[in-house]
């Protein structure tokens, strides 16, 4: 894919649920600078802060394109916002709104797709042809990539990992579902695990922890602590050993916010993986490594894609 964009910094966003972070991304991936505002509940509004960003960054650095990493459902020419949970656009020409108002070139992407982009121009992905970035965090988002492409699906929305059901009629999920595999491997997963477990060991969690609560408690020595993160891996190796079985990925990514505490659940979930595997023992195992551009991955990752014009 040939760069038809010749600007050598862009502005790549973030826009998540809790703020919208933007931030003018160099052609090697350095942040050179950044600012962010609390995310508006009115559409029109977030279009605004979106556009008194880029003004504030384009004052000081001459900017040539723009990049949008979303947390929702994009058609798949990547022109609208068909839903978002946390946030208030819905079936909006994103896209085309802004590049009319900014005057630049504009691209949209999903906010997982973003950071997977990210990871294989900068980071853990680099040099992979075949390969999967799990953002496991408050749920699961996740990336296929083969050679340098993304994976979409026919309709744009593929894959949808997190929504695989790995317990028929477990909990519930927000999907509208029951038993998907991000009720059991990701952040929001750990407080439910928490209170299941509860009743086997002693522990100075409180009845109703937060995750970064009960990994904390994990990291501690807390005995409960320690079991849902051990649980938390079996469950997500399982979900891999999934991902494997279906595309035989050379290597699979782990990003998110959750990633930050991979020591202690990606031996347990590496090992479920390579016991659950169809020919265990016998074939080619997938790398599992953690992301190396953290919470930066999206905004890097939707800026390169913005500058090379696709």
């Amino acid at each position: 894919m040939l760069e038809n964009n010749s600007a050598d910094l862009t502005i790549g966003f973030d826009v998540g649920g809790t703020n919208v972070r933007g931030g003018v991304i160099t052609r090697d991936g350095e942040i050179l600078a950044s600012c962010s505002l609390p995310t508006s509940e009115d559409p029109r509004e977030l279009d605004e802060d979106l556009v008194a960003i880029v003004e504030e960054l384009r004052a000081d650095y001459p900017v040539g394109a723009v990049g949008l990493a979303v947390a929702g459902f994009l058609d798949p020419e990547c022109e609208t916002v068909r839903f978002a949970p946390h946030l208030p656009w819905r079936n909006a020409p994103v896209r085309r709104n802004l590049a009319e108002r900014l005057r630049l070139h504009v691209r949209l992407e999903h906010d997982a797709n973003s950071a997977a982009w990210g990871e294989w121009r900068f980071g853990a992905g680099r040099g992979a042809k075949d390969w999967v970035f799990f953002a496991v965090g408050t749920g699961i988002g996740a990336t296929l990539m083969t050679r340098d492409s993304i994976y979409r699906g026919a309709f744009g929305t593929a894959p949808e990992f997190g929504h695989i059901v790995v317990v028929p009629n477990g909990r519930q999920c927000s999907c509208g579902k029951r038993g998907c595999l991000e009720r059991y491997a990701s952040g929001t997963a750990l407080p439910d695990t928490a209170r299941e477990l509860r009743p086997d060991y002693d522990t100075s969690l409180p009845p109703y922890p937060t995750g970064e609560q009960v990994a904390r408690a994990a990291r501690e020595g807390d005995p409960l602590g320690m079991a849902v993160m051990e649980n938390f891996g079996q469950w997500l190796g399982q979900g891999l050993s999934i991902v494997a079985d279906v595309l035989d990925p050379e290597l699979i990514v782990i990003g998110g916010g959750v990633s930050q505490d991979a020591d202690m659940y990606l031996d347990e979930a590496t090992a479920a993986m390579s016991g659950n595997i169809v020919g265990a023992g016998h074939r080619p195992l997938a790398r599992v490594v953690t992301a190396e551009l953290g919470s930066a991955a999206g905004m890097i990752g939707v800026a390169d894609l913005a500058r090379r014009g696709h």
